[in-house]
């Protein structure tokens, strides 16, 4: 729990913040946003649902607009403002749901060597949004350095948390625990919780790098192997621990089912579920980024039966984020029954993955991000991206999610700019 009191200051701030938050929540059209994002993922469309993601924006929330001095409260409250701030200006199908929501404070230890980030330098030594890792296992044999890991939550810093948010202004906004957010940056800013991501290949890459993952498939596939199996057991230690322990929650709302995508689906617990859950009743996120330089021969030996194992855990899958996947798109709707949506980013055949997918998946589309960027976004290249889209996914589920924009120069008004004109594009 924070250590300090509360001050007038602090309390006024967030509730005014709840306020703000509930007038959005009353808004008769955040039933209907949920009514569209639930027939998208159901398969049965109405219309493409569209959501940016401004939690990653650079000055979307600027830092001299926080008030709270305490840690866990100035995280809350830009998270509060965030949510606010987007639902008043951006124009997308955002959902306000009528509560607040944080992870449990979980205790997860390192894997018996340590992962150490390590931040790009620019010419003028400041630091750029680039990193890169020690990559602690450096050869082949220091796999023996890897340690079985056991975790924990902390129940009494989860409920210490609650009481103080519900103190200072539950009788305004409710205030809910559930799951946890595994790229956890700030306790109370918890933007991926409720994201049961599986990151098998994410980790791999920390651990040994790019040359590793590339030369170690020829140079040493039994190491590969052994860290895969390694990763699978070590998340389905984690999942079966929150199972176990009753810490999980519907995700099927607006936690996230993949990278920035909605849960809203028929066919798993919404939030209005009371009682216990399995891993069966929620989202689950396959991705393997780190493995586009890899075969899909190679990937379907290496790395598809961890993210296949681990799917056959949860009720319904979201596959992929930045990566290409029109190349081995069939071996996983193979291997993953249970596929539900699929990433489709700048990198993929825009085409191709759609004639694929058909109308059995939901075509989950990644907008180019850098075309936001800058002191000049060229609109033209804008919507033609969405133009290409458009011509794309005729029959398609399609939701649109703009993610991993930066910097924006400043200029907020460009992302409802952006919403405006990709609403256009397809008529709505």
């Amino acid at each position: 729990m924070s250590g300090n009191t509360v001050s007038s200051i602090e309390k006024s701030v967030l509730r005014e913040l709840a306020v703000r938050w509930m007038a959005h929540a009353s808004n008769p059209a955040m039933g209907e946003r949920k009514k569209l994002w639930t027939a998208v993922h159901d398969l049965k469309p109405v219309r493409p649902v569209i959501l940016v993601e401004t939690s990653s924006v650079d000055g979307f929330v600027e830092p001299v607009e926080l008030q709270c001095a305490d840690p866990f409260l100035r995280a809350v409250e830009r998270n509060m403002r965030d949510t606010v701030r987007h639902a008043d200006e951006v124009g997308d199908d955002i959902v306000v749901e009528p509560w607040f929501r944080f992870g449990w404070q979980m205790k997860l230890p390192d894997f018996g060597v340590s992962v150490e980030q390590k931040p790009a330098l620019m010419g003028n030594n400041e630091t750029s949004l680039g990193y890169s890792f020690n990559f602690p296992v450096k050869t082949p044999a220091d796999i023996s350095l890897l340690r079985k890991r056991a975790f924990e939550v902390d129940r009494e810093k989860t409920a210490g948390y609650k009481a103080l948010l519900e103190d200072v202004f539950g009788d305004i906004l409710p205030v809910r625990v559930g799951n946890y957010d595994p790229f956890l940056a700030e306790s109370g800013d918890e933007g991926f919780c409720g994201n049961f991501f599986f990151g098998l290949t994410w980790q791999v890459y920390r651990f040994i790098g790019n040359d590793g993952l590339l030369y170690w498939v020829y140079d040493s596939p039994e190491t590969i192997r052994w860290l895969m199996r390694y990763l699978t057991d070590d998340k389905l230690a984690l999942f079966n621990f929150m199972e176990r322990e009753r810490l999980l929650t519907p995700n099927a709302d607006t936690q996230m089912a993949g990278p920035r995508a909605y849960g809203y689906v028929s066919e798993l617990p919404g939030p209005s579920h009371t009682g216990p859950l399995t891993l069966k009743n929620l989202w689950g996120w396959a991705e393997s980024q780190e493995t586009i330089n890899i075969s899909p021969t190679m990937y379907r030996e290496f790395v598809l039966p961890g993210l296949a194992e681990l799917s056959s855990r949860f009720g319904l899958i979201y596959y992929g984020c930045c990566e290409p996947v029109h190349d081995r798109l069939p071996l996983i709707m193979k291997a993953i029954p249970n596929l539900r949506s699929v990433s489709v980013s700048g990198w993929s055949d825009l085409e191709k993955v759609a004639e694929m997918l058909g109308s059995r998946y939901v075509y989950s589309r990644k907008p180019t991000p850098a075309l936001l960027s800058g002191a000049n976004p060229p609109w033209n290249l804008a919507r033609d991206d969405m133009e290409k889209t458009f011509r794309a996914t005729k029959g398609s589920c399609l939701e649109i999610l703009l993610r991993d924009v930066y910097t924006i120069n400043h200029d907020r008004g460009r992302l409802a700019e952006w919403v405006r004109m990709t609403k256009s594009v397809f008529g709505m």
